[in-house]
């Protein structure tokens, strides 16, 4: 498991900017070093734990790019088109029985080896065929044209995937051309997760008038899902200080990172804070993001706690800004930042300096072409249809107080922040 000291995260003063919350966890929590041995497809979304140098070139052997016709560079036709007898046919898979003559040309197709002493390859578009039943082959051509040398791609013993790449299909493909069946890969992350507060319920089970149905916990989950972890539906924790902290301390020993949403606000029913101090150490932060504002940082027996806001866009926003980093340092992740696309906005806003937002927006092709976002139509961090029916965020820097129509903004899709 992660052991962290308490005092790792100890901070005082005014409200953390998103990134200095993020760098300062990122830079204190320790990757796990533990790993395992998986198949190519099991490897998908999984973290390389060591360093991949490619066992032979890409390609292994100079082929052809093109269905046409291979010949010497030194047969190239120069001022007019020139006929060429035929001499052998190399088909994808086999090999050339001889080099080529010169003079001659050779049908050659796609992936098929070059044959020896051939170094280009003419298009079968490109050429004719005469009454002779010679190949007529036009001017001009560049030498080495249409043709893959051995090695174009990635040379022997260059590193072609390095430790601490989260795997992606591009990813297992390349291994799959190496000929590799099986990858070293750090372990998954063990999540904790709980939901607390009296006035949730679980789906499934009996739920009071004044009651809600958990869904941050469910959200979450599935997040945590996307970035490979290994979850722990702890469920609901009641509003009880006590059982909160000795829910907190069964977890700890056996988790990687425990992450909560709900109860780290400064109302007096918000127990969460005091339950992490009587079994830990805790700084709850007023981080300067919105929504999202209320998002705690704890250490409980090593294990580094993340608690989140209760009202869902928050609980999103901040675990996409905040969880993700953490859990890709966790598992020794290459840093994957966020790039916000410039597009244009066509709506009004006004904000606070000094704190980062992210605006819900819809995502359109203006009347001359170009991408534009439009906002949301209601506020309120608690509008799960906002989340929904919305394309992703627009994010506006601390030093942002106003966005007008026309202006470029950054957009992040919600495809791309998990």
């Amino acid at each position: 498991m992660a052991q962290l000291s308490d005092d790792c995260f100890a901070f005082g003063g005014p409200m953390m900017s998103v990134d200095e919350a993020v760098g300062l966890i990122t830079t204190r929590v320790n990757a796990i070093v533990d790993l395992e041995t998986v198949g190519l497809v099991d490897a998908d979304g999984r973290v390389l734990a060591r360093d991949i140098a490619a066992p032979l070139p890409l390609p292994p052997f100079t082929n052809s790019a093109v269905d046409g016709y291979a010949v010497r560079n030194a047969d190239l036709p120069q001022a007019a088109e020139q006929a060429f007898p035929l001499h052998g046919r190399i088909q994808a898979g086999s090999l050339a029985q001889a080099p080529i003559k010169p003079g001659h040309t050779a049908r050659i197709f796609t992936g098929a080896p070059m044959p020896l002493g051939a170094e280009t390859v003419f298009m079968q578009e490109d050429v004719r065929i005469d009454d002779s039943g010679r190949i007529v082959l036009p001017p001009g051509l560049k030498p080495g044209a249409n043709v893959r040398p051995a090695g174009e791609d990635i040379p022997k013993g260059q590193v072609a995937l390095r430790a601490g790449q989260r795997l992606r299909p591009q990813h297992i493909a390349l291994a799959a051309a190496f000929g590799l069946v099986r990858l070293d890969v750090v372990r998954r992350i063990r999540v904790a997760v709980f939901s607390t507060g009296d006035e949730l319920a679980s789906p499934g089970e009996p739920r009071a008038t004044s009651q809600l149905f958990d869904s941050n916990r469910f959200m979450l989950m599935a997040m945590l899902r996307r970035l490979g972890c290994e979850v722990s539906d702890l469920g609901i924790l009641r509003d009880e200080r006590t059982s909160l902290a000795s829910g907190l301390k069964e977890v700890a020993g056996a988790h990687d990172l425990i992450l909560t949403t709900g109860g780290v606000s400064t109302g007096e029913e918000d127990h969460v804070k005091a339950a992490v101090e009587s079994v830990g150490s805790l700084v709850l932060w007023r981080m300067a993001i919105k929504p999202g504002r209320p998002v705690a940082m704890g250490i409980i027996g090593g294990t580094p706690l993340i608690g989140l806001p209760g009202n869902p866009v928050a609980s999103f926003v901040t675990f996409v800004h905040v969880v993700r980093p953490t859990v890709l340092a966790l598992a020794g992740a290459l840093p994957e930042p966020l790039v916000p696309i410039p597009v244009r906005a066509a709506f009004t806003y006004r904000k606070k300096e000094g704190r980062r937002e992210y605006v819900r927006v819809f995502l359109r092709k203006g009347q001359d072409g170009a991408l534009e976002v439009t906002k949301f139509p209601r506020e309120g961090a608690g509008l799960l249809s906002s989340l929904v029916e919305t394309d992703g965020l627009v994010e506006l820097g601390e030093a942002v107080t106003g966005v007008e129509p026309g202006q470029s903004v950054g957009f992040l899709p919600y495809a791309g922040l998990i």
